[in-house]
């Protein structure tokens, strides 16, 4: 991985992690949520002028990943209510980098070396470790590591799926603020009918909260789709899964959440495995 690919993924990765903690730092999740989907928006807009229109070829994965990125949101926000951002995040994280290797290798026959397999089987298995954190803890949680585990196979194929439509669009930029916008639209329908008043609630009240969480959100996504076209997808999705670090320090020193010695050694895992992948190459 290049240098600047993997500088931006890194930057993505702490964006990633700061506004996911907004989100579960936030009181109504669906709230946060919805005005995390709704703050793309904007910068969705300025870019469409500034990119040309995705290739025919990407509009089926256009359209997967607006479904897929649905339903990661969806999971996310539930996963939110029930458990700690130090345990959901990781977990949610952890199992997609694994998942994506292992579909880039046998299915769409991507080639990665020995020392980058197990360097992502390292960082995927370090930051699953915390599913066996005690309860003595406050972290034994069986209802939010299940729905973290669902949130993480989102991730896997919203990853893959993105990757492929990016390539095929022409255009990383224009293919993800296209999705961006649709996938806003189709949030908001459903909050219109789940939770009637969130999307107005959000116009009203919480402008400046969409427009920061949004616009984090925004560009560690862009970031990532870019460096999916520069490197393998496997690659670029265990790189951004430093986001652990970023997401730990939040949660504990901003959050009050609990650090204990299981965390630390998963951190120490993960960034023990993405300089491996760093150098591997």
């Amino acid at each position: 991985m290049e240098p600047i690919v993997f500088a931006a993924v890194m930057l993505a990765a702490a964006l990633h992690a700061t506004w996911n903690a907004i989100v579960k730092g936030s009181g109504e999740k669906h709230i946060s949520m919805t005005a995390v989907v709704m703050g793309h928006v904007p910068l969705a807009l300025v870019a469409l002028p500034l990119s040309p229109l995705p290739a025919p070829e990407s509009w089926p994965y256009l359209i997967a990943g607006i479904v897929l990125h649905v339903g990661y949101q969806l999971f996310l926000m539930m996963s939110y209510r029930v458990g700690d951002l130090t345990q959901v995040y990781p977990i949610a994280r952890g199992i997609a980098p694994m998942l994506v290797a292992l579909v880039s290798v046998l299915v769409l026959n991507v080639a990665l070396s020995t020392a980058e397999l197990i360097a992502i089987m390292i960082i995927g298995i370090g930051i699953m470790s915390l599913v066996f954190v005690r309860g003595n803890d406050g972290l034994h949680n069986g209802k939010a590591a299940l729905m973290a585990v669902g949130t993480g196979c989102f991730i896997a194929s919203y990853s893959l799926v993105d990757g492929l439509g990016a390539r095929e669009a022409g255009t990383a930029l224009g293919f993800y603020a296209w999705l961006t916008i649709i996938n806003a639209l189709a949030f908001m329908l459903i909050m219109r009918f789940t939770k009637p008043g969130t999307v107005s609630e959000v116009v009203k009240k919480h402008g400046r909260f969409a427009l920061l969480g949004g616009g984090a959100s925004f560009l560690a996504y862009a970031l990532a789709i870019w460096a999916f076209t520069q490197a393998p997808i496997a690659l670029v999705t265990a790189v951004r899964e430093t986001s652990i670090i970023f997401a730990l320090f939040i949660g504990v020193f901003f959050l009050g959440e609990r650090l204990n010695l299981l965390k630390l050694c998963s951190t120490a895992m993960t960034i023990f495995g993405v300089l491996m992948l760093r150098l591997s190459r």
